[in-house]
């Protein structure tokens, strides 16, 4: 590919977050992941990531939160990685990553900004991949990352790769709780699997039943199997779920394995009010959800 005429070229991106809207934990498969049945939802609170070009080989993170990687650990270099091997681009590429999402929250931040480069490596280029190889790419760095080729509702299944767009819903008001520590993903899954399975927890991994929260035009309840050993673990985290349902939430949850809380409320004043309760040492996000159309546009409308 010729590099001459797309050298230091540079496009601005929004990465957005996902809650989850449910989440079941069927069983554990052969290849030793979790079969899932989950609805993403993306909503507005985004990172901010900026690709350009350069004539080198080489791929470079900058980012000024410690916690995040600037090697092959941080999902944004693999996606340029898988994207240069797949398109035999010769050139580099220089991310700089602006973190809003925290890590470790279960918000898929790490996912989202991994999609977002892929399509804004297309978009920078021209060079669009068809999409099979895109959503192969996609599935290859990450469970959550194919949802964010799609945005706005959509059914994850297999370990969440196999993915599926909703009809979306009206758009409502989220509040996103995020307390001073992160839960590792592999062992809330650990836990919850152990639980799962126990003599007494009266639930079979492979029975997955009516789950109520597949409605078409409804939000429903929120049944996030990670919650009861999350929540045993860290009560505070089940203690504000309480809050915002008692605060009039349509719904509140955990999203994903944690360790943020959301609540989706019909007004901006009553997720005002509802964030006066959130401990000060929490971070808190005021947002909104996001139709498919509107995720696909604000990405590169910056």
């Amino acid at each position: 590919m010729d590099l001459l005429p797309a050298l230091n070229r540079t496009i601005h991106l929004r990465a957005f977050a996902k809650i989850n809207l449910g989440l079941k934990i069927l069983f554990k498969r052969p290849d030793g992941y979790h079969e899932i049945r989950t609805i993403f939802q993306t909503i507005s609170l985004h990172d901010r990531i900026r690709l350009t070009l350069s004539p080198d080989s080489r791929i470079s993170i900058e980012c000024a939160n410690p916690c995040v990687p600037a090697d092959q650990r941080n999902l944004v270099y693999r996606a340029c990685e898988v994207w240069k091997a797949e398109r035999g681009w010769v050139g580099g590429v220089r991310a700089k990553l602006e973190k809003t999402i925290p890590t470790g929250s279960g918000l898929g931040g790490g996912s989202s900004d991994a999609a977002v480069a892929l399509l804004g490596l297309e978009r920078l280029t021209g060079d669009r991949l068809d999409f099979s190889t895109r959503f192969r790419l996609a599935s290859a760095l990450g469970s959550d990352v194919p949802a964010f080729l799609f945005g706005g509702r959509v059914l994850g299944c297999g370990r969440g790769e196999e993915v599926y767009p909703l009809v979306d819903i009206p758009r409502k008001h989220c509040l996103v709780v995020h307390p001073p520590f992160p839960i590792v993903t592999a062992e809330a899954y650990q836990a919850a699997s152990r639980k799962l399975t126990s003599a007494d927890s009266g639930f079979k991994l492979n029975a997955f039943g009516v789950w109520s929260q597949f409605p078409s035009n409804d939000w429903g309840p929120a049944e996030n199997d990670f919650e009861e050993v999350v929540f045993a673990k860290w009560p505070e985290l089940g203690e504000m779920k309480d809050q915002f349902i008692r605060a009039g939430a349509e719904t509140a949850s955990l999203t994903g394995s944690g360790s943020a809380v959301y609540a989706i409320f019909d007004s901006a004043r009553q997720s005002t009010q509802a964030r006066k309760s959130v401990p000060p040492e929490w971070s808190v996000f005021q947002a909104q959800t996001l139709s498919r159309r509107q995720y696909q546009r604000l990405i590169f409308d910056l």
